[in-house]
């Protein structure tokens, strides 16, 4: 993966200055900022196509199957080409972090924190050609892909903060004649199993979080985005990374995949993904192997049915605008997506209305030309998200869209969907689509509505607009997600202020860019010595 070397400070003397800031989001209606990025546009448009190693311990590694990464806007556009990890490549994988862990685990805190600074300045110098990437691979628009850039860039600043404050861990209670410590040492080599809708963001912020801490991974990007995952590993090694930490290896999640959950020496594994994947994953960790002497840790974010509940008393307008925001962002692939539209019957049929009138309004086609909506990922979940569609028209009534695009061209295009009389207990009310496609329910009143928005198996996030405070408490109490946002969209957690995981099914309420996130990378060491 030979790439231009940019100069960055020697790792050892990175560190972070001031307290952390969320990344500012680029502004494309100035003129200069999109510029920028149809230069970037052009410029990766120029590199798709080339073909990418498997990286085992510094070592470039080719297989004879592929895996060919393809345009869904435009599918017969190969963005790149990678070799296909197999079962065989797991042991070779697994001894090289192993290597590294011995010398990685006593690497001091301040250096592999400075590994995450010196990256984070990389991919802050290449913004533009980060979102570039991800318009290409996976359909975002400009406005999608920069924020999940910005993500990136957040999750790096913020964890390296937070291993300098975990080093600092102190016993909270010193003893008389003793010298008490408490320390957070690395668990040892784990799998990082990261999805494509973020490609960069998650992907990224789970292996930065290992990483920091001591461990060492092997990394398994989605097949839909390893291009995206190659860059970003280009840019740990130009920042610094010793070989070996980061293994790059993409492959399929039944071969590979499951073979390096149910490895003796892998120690935790960070997924996110669907719900039977991750299921599957926790199963298959909790089954102890021959050697194993620890129980796996596994780290899960498993996607939701998310909610938003329109209350009678709301800025309605205000509630349009976020429910349509949420529900068709990034063409509804998000796990915090609103897939539930909630409304007061007294105020129903005017909240169609409008809703129909600003989804009307979204326009539709190539994300390179930075469309408000462009493709689903790949022909499948564009067959699984027309099949519901045509499951919704018989469980409800269809008033915005309901086909695919095909006006839009060749590619994954699906019409921003809204079906309206959507039963509490109906399938489109109840299954994860994964797609831009909005389900609207009849709600009696506030208390029927938070109670629809807690009968699904999911519980990650949820939206109420409402200017009743007495409401904004009942839901503060009692709607059962591990993300709640009133009167704004339930879409774009930021680092540090919404640290984002779910309950119920939605996985381990793991709260990545949270305050406790890395010690779920860690273990505590407690150490009591005696003095004279």
């Amino acid at each position: 993966m030979a790439a231009t070397v940019e100069i960055v400070p020697p790792i050892s003397t990175r560190e972070p200055h001031g307290e952390f800031r969320n990344s500012v989001l680029t502004d494309f209606s100035r003129e200069d900022n999109a510029r920028a990025m149809r230069d970037a546009l052009r410029k990766v448009h120029s590199e798709l196509g080339r073909e990418y190693d498997l990286v085992i311990g510094g070592k470039m590694v080719t297989t004879k199957d592929k895996i060919k990464s393809a345009n869904p806007a435009r599918p017969s556009e190969v963005v790149g080409v990678h070799q296909k990890a197999g079962a065989e490549h797991v042991e070779p994988a697994m001894q090289a972090a192993i290597k590294a862990f011995e010398f990685w685990r006593t690497t001091s805190w301040q250096e592999r924190a400075s590994l995450l600074l010196n990256a984070s300045a990389l991919i802050q110098q290449r913004r533009f050609e980060f979102n570039a990437w991800m318009v290409y691979e996976v359909g975002k628009n400009w406005v999608e892909a920069d924020a999940d850039t910005a993500e990136t860039i957040d999750f790096l600043e913020f964890y390296a903060r937070e291993a300098l404050r975990l080093a600092k861990s102190t016993a909270p209670v010193q003893l008389a004649g003793e010298r008490d410590h408490l320390q957070y040492i690395p668990l040892g080599v784990g799998a990082v199993i990261p999805p494509w809708n973020f490609p960069c963001a998650i992907m990224a912020g789970m292996t930065s979080a290992a990483i920091v801490c001591g461990n060492t991974v092997i990394l398994k990007p989605s097949s839909d985005s390893p291009t995206i995952a190659a860059k970003f590993f280009e840019v740990l090694q130009e920042a610094g990374m010793p070989d070996g930490v980061v293994n790059f290896c993409p492959g399929s999640g039944s071969t590979f995949g499951n073979a390096l959950v149910e490895h003796p020496r892998t120690r935790f594994i960070a997924f996110t993904g669907s719900k039977e994947v991750g299921l599957d994953i926790n199963a298959r960790a909790a089954q102890p192997r021959k050697g194993q002497l620890w129980i796996k840790r596994t780290v899960l974010e498993m996607g939701g049915k998310d909610s938003i509940v329109v209350d009678a008393d709301c800025d309605l307008d205000s509630a349009v605008e976020g429910v349509v925001a949420s529900a068709f962002g990034f063409n509804g692939q998000k796990c915090s997506a609103c897939s539930r539209a909630i409304v007061e019957e007294s105020i129903y049929d005017v909240f169609l209305a409008r809703l129909r009138d600003r989804v009307a309004k979204l326009s539709l086609g190539d994300p390179v030309e930075n469309k408000n909506a462009g493709p689903v990922v790949n022909e499948g979940a564009m067959k699984s998200i027309l099949n519901y569609i045509e499951i919704g028209k018989q469980e409800g009534r269809v008033i915005a869209g309901g086909a695919r695009a095909t006006e839009a061209g060749d590619g994954y295009f699906i019409q921003p969907t809204v079906i309206a009389d959507i039963a509490p207990n109906a399938r489109l009310s109840q299954e994860e689509i994964f797609g831009p496609v909005l389900a609207v329910i009849k709600a009696r009143n506030f208390e029927d509505a938070l109670e629809i928005a807690n009968n699904t198996e999911y519980g990650l996030t949820g939206a109420i607009y409402t200017s009743s405070a007495d409401k904004i408490e009942r839901a503060k109490r009692d709607f059962h997600v591990g993300n709640l946002y009133i009167n704004r969209k339930c879409t774009g957690a930021m680092v540090g202020a919404h640290p984002f995981g779910g309950f119920n099914m939605s996985g381990t309420d793991s709260k990545a860019g949270g305050p406790d996130y890395l010690y779920l990378f860690t273990q505590a060491k407690s150490i009591g010595e005696k003095v004279k």
